[in-house]
């Protein structure tokens, strides 16, 4: 493409509204969950692992779907129904007079939220294999930034109306869909296209690609330990509410903070540091950091001391970008949208057992019922799986030095149809 850095740029753009509208209602969403089930926290936290579930399910049966679809169309057209979809569920979300149209907003964004995945082909497009690992970390800086504006103000909408922000969340999205379909040009170009077929766009079919390279395949377990891993964010809201008595407002502060640690790790740090210890290094070295913070926060029994693991916690961000330079490498030019989707379904199926393993550990350990009261035990549990996925990466060969994109050949198919 002509205008590379511009097309980039528009990512950049679009994964930060997105992540900004997911700001926006994460202080509020357990709120609401609390008011509708009577302000029961340990329900409360069973009911929102069942909605992480679901909203993973929709994810792992539809993201090689619309994988494969970026694949054959282009990624264009799935950015933008990815947006529209996004700002319908947050309107239903908006209306919801139950906790059953709540459940409906998380099949309809299940369903649509796809834009980070085929963003993430999109630069696989444009920009050459030896810069990738670069151009993922401006990806993350794009999180960091929705993450401290979208939940601040989230919060301090919420304090005075818990609706409003899923109204401002699906005004962005909404309007995010528009600004693409206005400007955002198109990056894969017809000769490079495939044909869409249902072996590589149903969830188990799109994971054979990662089985398609050995080291590929140890990549995407590391990867998905790592993923199961960061589904201890969704006890976030309920851990600070039931420990330090947190607002709507001081909930949105934190992780407005997560979000100004990625950006500043994400723009400023991921480039030197893959420069100077390589992507191998980099992966292992960011998780040690992630384990570390997370056990640091489930020992902190105050509110300064959790709010100074977070930047521990948060130099995790250098190994995704590192991880995802190292597996576009190991696929040809033309698998980059399957292989997003692959990775996407990846993390469905860790988004499928996370939000339960570490909502329901939670709700064990605060339980009075049981003679247990450890509130930290769910980040116990997410150090002890990254230290693990860190000793795996230590066991990741280099490649060649200088060596781009790798031609692999694909496996016998399954018969999944």
């Amino acid at each position: 493409m002509k205008h590379r850095k511009a097309a980039v740029l528009f990512i950049f753009i679009t994964v930060t509204l997105d992540m900004l509208a997911l700001g926006l209602i994460a202080p509020v969403l357990p709120k609401l969950v609390l008011n509708f089930l009577g302000g029961d926290a340990p329900t409360a936290a069973k009911m929102f692992g069942i909605f992480g579930t679901v909203f993973a399910l929709m994810q792992f049966f539809f993201s090689p779907v619309l994988g494969v679809l970026s694949d054959r169309f282009g990624r264009r057209p799935v950015i933008l129904l990815s947006n529209l979809g996004l700002g319908l569920d947050y309107i239903v979300m908006a209306l919801a007079p139950t906790i059953g149209w709540l459940f409906l907003g998380r099949v309809i964004s299940g369903i649509t939220a796809a834009s980070i995945s085929t963003g993430t082909a999109y630069v696989s497009d444009v920009v050459p294999p030896e810069k990738r690992a670069g151009a993922f970390g401006m990806i993350g800086a794009a999180f960091g930034v929705g993450f401290v504006l979208g939940p601040a103000l989230g919060g301090l909408l919420g304090n005075s109306d818990p609706r409003l922000p899923f109204w401002i969340a699906g005004g962005l999205s909404l309007a995010n869909a528009l600004y693409g379909y206005l400007v955002l040009p198109e990056s894969l170009p017809p000769e490079k296209r495939q044909a869409f077929t249902l072996r590589r766009a149903n969830p188990v079919g799109a994971l054979v690609l990662l089985r398609s390279h050995p080291e590929l395949f140890r990549l995407a377990t590391i990867q998905f330990i790592g993923y199961v891993a960061h589904e201890v964010f969704n006890v976030w809201a309920l851990y600070a509410i039931f420990r330090y008595a947190w607002r709507e407002g001081m909930i949105g502060l934190s992780l407005a903070l997560v979000g100004a640690c990625s950006i500043v790790i994400s723009a400023g740090l991921v480039k030197p540091i893959i420069s100077r210890l390589g992507e191998r290094r980099t992966l292992y070295v960011g998780q040690f950091f992630g384990a570390l913070g997370m056990v640091l926060a489930g020992l902190a029994r105050n509110t300064t001391f959790f709010f100074l693991s977070i930047p521990v916690m948060m130099l995790w961000t250098i190994s995704s970008p590192a991880a995802q330079g190292m597996m576009t490498r190991r696929v040809s030019e033309s698998e980059q949208g399957e292989l997003q989707g692959a990775i996407n379904s990846l993390a469905s199926l860790a988004w499928i057992i996370g939000p339960g393993l570490f909502t329901f550990t939670f709700a064990y350990f605060i339980n009075p019922e049981h003679a247990w009261n450890l509130p930290g035990a769910p980040w116990y549990l997410g150090g002890f799986l990254l230290f693990g996925a860190m000793a795996l990466a230590t066991r990741i060969p280099r490649l060649p030095a200088g060596t781009g994109t790798v031609a692999v050949v694909p496996p016998a198919p399954l018969d999944v149809h």
